[in-house]
């Protein structure tokens, strides 16, 4: 299948990382979100990113209009109706997830393939929201996107082999990786990554050290370029704690529960870098 127009839903770090890297590999892109601040904001951190590479000589002026020139932004989705592919970058939350594929299961034409950029929930529970399973799949990609060249794949029970290769020739036009991940809980990325946070907030959260020294034994002792607690302010803690809340209960092992800090961070609105305030002070 022949992908000319490439539709992403959500325009937030993820979503507006996807367009950009989706309209510097030529495609033209769609980036819908529920608001027009949203998108301006989106489509403001593309143009910020694209003008880096134009001061490090990487990308010249007018390659750099000609990206943003391929970038519609949305703020319905029956937009969509003209996509031939989509990606879903929003909240990783089930009930929004869910009501979004369904919604796009009603205006994206028959051919259209449906993707997720879920970080950990199942392909196969995602897909049953919509009439069309061989055409869903999981299109994990990693954050900052335009920086990261990896990409989890992740086929359901019923996601076809035309699904599959349409999406893996996608991700090598976008000069990114696949890795194929089988569809459990978390995947492969987040089942190794998200318990390892944990467990370094359960240090914290214990007093086995502060945030600080905790971090530091990871980056200087296994080589790590940030260390847990930095790395889950810039992922977003509740993020961390969705994920995780995903896996114990998927998977029903109490290795997995979430440590209480975490929780405890969340509800008072600690979320990370993009609150201000997470395990360390952004303000």
């Amino acid at each position: 299948m022949d992908v000319k127009i490439f539709g992403v839903i959500g325009a937030g770090q993820m979503g507006n990382g996807i367009a950009q890297v989706a309209a510097a590999s030529g495609l033209n892109v769609i980036m819908n979100d529920i608001n027009q601040d949203f998108v301006a904001r989106g489509l403001a951190t593309i143009s910020k990113n694209l003008q880096r590479n134009v001061d490090k000589g990487k990308l010249t002026a007018s390659e750099k209009e000609a990206v943003l020139g391929r970038i519609k932004t949305s703020v319905d989705i029956k937009d969509m109706a003209a996509a031939d592919y989509v990606v879903e970058a929003a909240s990783e939350n089930e009930a929004i997830k869910f009501k979004i594929f369904e919604s796009l299961e009603e205006v994206c034409p028959a051919h259209a393939i449906l993707a997720s950029n879920t970080s950990s929930i199942p392909i196969g529970r995602i897909a049953a929201h919509t009439k069309r399973p061989g055409k869903v799949i999981g299109m994990h990609f990693m954050n900052p996107v335009p920086v990261m060249k990896l990409v989890e794949v992740i086929c359901g029970l019923a996601t076809s082999a035309e699904t599959l290769e349409v999406t893996l020739a996608l991700i090598k036009r976008m000069d990114k990786t696949p890795a194929q991940s089988n569809d459990f809980p978390g995947f492969i990325a987040n089942r190794i990554l998200m318990p390892m946070i944990n467990e370094a907030v359960f240090c914290l959260y214990h007093g086995v050290g502060t945030k600080e020294d905790i971090d530091t034994v990871m980056k200087l002792g296994m080589n790590h370029p940030m260390g847990p607690l930095a790395l889950a302010d810039l992922i977003g803690l509740d993020t961390c704690l969705a994920i995780m809340e995903t896996l114990h209960q998927g998977l029903g092992d109490s290795k997995y529960r979430p440590c209480p800090l975490l929780r405890q961070y969340v509800e008072a609105g600690w979320l990370g870098r993009k609150s201000g305030r997470g395990f360390y002070s952004y303000e």
